[in-house]
């Protein structure tokens, strides 16, 4: 028996239009592909990125095209078996070997395998493979037709979307472009083989005390080879192995297991565990995949004085405020990102403080360098199926393909450590009762859901929780995001999308304490991407005509509806601004997206208040990344560039943090009286200890007049220590805003107050916030006259003063290689802020910008 070789079939590919007369093959840019891609590698079609040219390629996603190639084939053994694994075709494929149709496919998500044995040339003849493409688009629209009775509806894209297995976002969303573009877009390989490992599973179990694990290890096979061997290593040091006969499972116990945490609170350590299939002492084939032991649960109890339960994850017996972000393909183009680009988008999340990504259920079930990387940076992963905002139908041979999809994917992704849990879609139960589609939650007859107008019931739960259930058993499902108690905006059980900032009664952001939930699994505000993203989209560059924010370029680069009045709505309400020049309006969008996200953090986690109170235990931002450069939710824009909100998250979730806010309470002397009434704006301190250990502080509060930096407040606030507990949040003070009493001029609207953590053993600063009388719009801002940003000596480190307080000021630098890892910090005056710098040398310029600047 010869051992199984994979021969990748990567190479003479090439494609054309097949409905267009004159169409000639051309060769392939790159394997595995899209169109779209290819067609740019030949100058064929304008970069859909750059203006409007979006508007120009619409006719790629009507048109038909084939891809093709040859190939020899292999010197085997009549015995032999031969298989092409297709792992990803986009969409509706028809697959043609040697003249002969071997395959037609529906769906984008689901792998396929076909025997070729008898298909191939002989004795090393060439093999002409050739795939053809059909339109997604008007084949939906075909789809919608044949099935009238169904209640089509949508939110983003259009209908025809619901009736296709492929990612959703290609047909437009209020972030991204509508490209729909196809094609081969994972690898296909020919595998010939007697005998194979046909999956590498395995059943971990994690005591409740820790101290052990049993990894039970499942390979099936085909063919008739007769031994399996079973390997765990770590770090390429063995910890324990075992043979049995093909087929078969083994269990193994492991002793003091090297467990993984996510970040922050463990080391991610990953053990490979190995298959290796053997006849008569010759190894035929061999699979690895690398684990993480852990112990993860969804803990959804009662709460101590207040109604629903808690929802919140703990690993390894470690409760986790999951503040985090949403996640969508990091590009319409899926095949041209990077195992590094995938890498470096997950690195950017670890670096900003934050624990978990949620999977978006409407891109795709992500490549293994995403979850790779997950596991690796220990980033927990909320993992939607590919189901979005919409009514999806459930004809029969659907919900088949629907079985199948869901079954193969939750076998590739059921190893990965990072991997928590499964919901079944994004918002299509906030979509059904939108529209008041049928949906009685004491209705447990899953056969009957799909005779009512909202089928997809059938698919939530029923398939995918079987599925779920029967393949990886010990990751929690969830019947959607968001799910709850009696409705979707239920705030007691499960989790919300807070969407009442933005969109819906487009509520102040300062108000998010009173919008809060169990688990926020979306929440998000607008802002402009880099000057640096939006002259690389202008076609002229900063030439361009068009370069000013209400251009009819820049809006068609923001595809969220109402977004002119919404962008401008917050920034009215909350600073001076205008839209000249550029980089300043850029500058305030920022801010204002920053300062929305950081109180929502910031007011959320307050609400994480130990064992039995855990009243919110997550905030997941929509969005970390964007998919092509434009104006959107995205605290980081396409080209990885944080936004200033990805700098104000990562101080809230750093592992101390102070909060403030203020309120302001009116008293009158009778009930009748518009003259006689007593206001007070109080200030209410907290600290938020996510640490493991209880940190014992001193809380400084300080004040100064924001028209002239006067200090006029200078106290340590506590006559005791300050024990602040592990992994929660503590109340600290609260008081009235310090204003002067000789200065009548000063009152507690012109009042900045700071607060400050510091080591009570040492003094040493541990925490810092500064709060401002808000709307920031009634402020008069001085400018600074001694504003500093000073690289040191090593070009390693900014310092930041000045002699007035300061509102966000950020640092900038023309170089791209130059990386900050902090910015848009509050400065107030005594006090030099520094901040750390990568990719700075000797005469680097740095320059600042604040607002109230122009």
């Amino acid at each position: 028996m010869e051992p199984r070789t994979v021969i990748p079939i990567d190479k003479n590919w090439e494609f054309k239009q097949t409905d267009k007369e004159d169409s000639k093959y051309l060769p392939v840019g790159q394997f595995p592909t899209n169109v779209h891609l290819d067609l740019l590698a030949h100058n064929l079609i304008p970069d859909p990125y750059i203006g409007k040219n979006e508007l120009d390629v619409q006719w790629i996603g009507e048109a038909v095209w084939v891809y093709r190639t040859s190939f020899p084939s292999p010197a085997t053994k009549s015995s032999a078996k031969a298989v092409l694994a297709f792992d990803g075709l986009d969409t509706f494929a028809t697959v043609v070997l040697n003249g002969k149709t071997i395959l037609e496919t529906d769906n984008m998500f689901i792998p396929e395998r076909v025997d070729v044995t008898a298909d191939l040339k002989k004795n090393g003849g060439e093999n002409e493979l050739a795939i053809t493409f059909d339109s997604a688009y008007l084949r939906g629209w075909k789809l919608l037709e044949k099935h009238p009775d169904h209640k089509w509806g949508c939110w983003n894209g259009d209908s025809s979307r619901l009736a296709v297995r492929k990612t959703q976002y290609h047909w437009g969303w209020d972030w991204g472009p509508a490209l729909l573009t196809c094609g081969p877009w994972r690898p296909i390989n020919l595998e010939i083989y007697e005998s194979r490992i046909s999956d590498l599973w395995f059943d971990i179990d994690v005591g409740k005390s820790l101290k052990a694990a049993t990894v039970t290890t499942h390979a099936p096979i085909e063919g008739t080879a007769s031994t399996i061997q079973f390997s765990i290593s770590l770090d390429g040091t063995p910890v324990a192995s075992q043979v049995v006969d093909a087929g078969s499972s083994a269990t193994f116990t492991i002793s003091d297991p090297e467990l993984w945490y996510p970040v922050r609170y463990g080391k991610q350590p990953l053990y490979t565990i190995s298959a290796t299939l053997e006849d008569n002492g010759k190894i035929i084939d061999t699979i690895s995949k690398k684990v993480g032991l852990r112990k993860a649960e969804l803990v959804q109890r009662p709460l101590k004085g207040e109604p629903g339960t808690s929802f919140f994850f703990e690993v390894n017996g470690i409760p986790i405020f999951c503040g985090g972000s949403d996640w969508i393909p990091a590009d319409n183009f899926i095949p041209r990102i990077s195992k590094e680009r995938y890498y470096d988008w997950v690195k950017l999340v670890a670096d900003g403080n934050q624990f978990m990504i949620r999977v978006w259920g409407g891109g795709i079930y992500e490549e293994q360098a995403f979850y790779d990387a997950c596991d690796e940076l220990g980033i927990l992963v909320w993992q939607d199926f590919m189901f979005g905002c919409g009514n999806y139908p459930a004809w029969p041979d659907l919900l088949a393909s629907i079985k199948r999809e869901a079954e193969e994917n939750v076998k590739l992704l059921r190893h990965h450590p990072s991997i928590v849990i499964f919901a079944g879609n994004n918002e299509d139960y906030q979509y059904a009762e939108s529209v008041n589609l049928t949906w009685d939650q004491d209705n447990k007859d899953a056969e009957s859901w799909l005779k009512t107008d909202f089928p997809a019931r059938y698919i939530y739960e029923k398939i995918l929780p079987d599925a779920c259930r029967e393949l990886a058993p010990s990751i929690y499902y969830h019947p959607g995001s968001p799910w709850g108690g009696v409705d979707t905006r239920d705030p007691t059980v499960g989790d919300i999308h807070q969407w009442n900032v933005w969109h819906g009664s487009q509520e102040k952001y300062q108000n998010f304490d009173k919008l809060v939930g169990r688990f926020v699994s979306e929440f998000g505000m607008e802002a402009f991407p880099s000057v640096k993203t939006i002259d690389a989209y202008l076609p002229l560059g900063k030439d361009d005509p068009d370069r000013y924010p209400q251009s009819s370029t820049v809006d068609f680069h923001n595809k969220a509806d109402g977004h002119e009045r919404r962008i401008a709505l917050y920034l009215v309400e909350n600073m001076r601004y205008a839209p000249d020049p550029l980089e300043q309006f850029v500058y305030c969008t920022q801010l204002m997206q920053a300062e929305c996200l950081a109180s929502a953090y910031r007011l959320w986690k307050r609400q994480w208040k130990g064992p039995g109170r855990e009243y919110c235990s997550g905030a997941l931002v929509w969005q970390i990344n964007d998919c092509w450069p434009v104006t959107s939710w995205a605290i980081c824009d396409y080209y990885l560039r944080p936004k200033h909100a990805y700098f104000t998250v990562k101080r809230e979730m750093a592992p101390l943090s102070v909060g403030m806010t203020r309120r302001e309470h009116q008293h009158p002397r009778n009930k009748y009286t518009r003259v006689d009434i007593d206001t007070k704006t109080q200030i209410e301190i907290w600290g938020s200890n996510l640490t493991l250990e209880d940190i014992t502080v001193d809380c400084v509060v300080k004040a100064w007049d924001v028209e002239t930096g006067q200090e006029t407040y200078s106290e340590t606030i506590n006559k005791e220590p300050i024990v602040l507990p592990k992994n929660q949040s503590t109340e600290i003070a609260a008081f009235d805003v310090p204003v002067p009493k000789k200065d009548k001029g000063i009152h507690a609207n012109r009042t900045v107050v700071a607060a400050y953590l510091v080591s009570h053993a040492d003094g040493t600063q541990l925490a810092r916030y500064v709060n401002w009388p808000e709307p920031l719009k009634y402020l008069h801002l001085p400018k600074p006259k001694q504003l500093s940003a000073k690289l040191s000596a090593d070009s390693t480190m900014v310092a930041v003063s000045a002699e007035v307080p300061v509102k966000g000021v950020a640092l900038e630098c023309d170089d791209d290689g130059v990386k900050f890892e902090d910015n848009l910090v509050d400065i107030v005056p005594g006090e030099v802020v520094e901040i750390k710098v990568r990719g700075a040398k000797k005469g680097t310029v740095i320059e600042t910008r604040y607002l109230g600047m122009v």
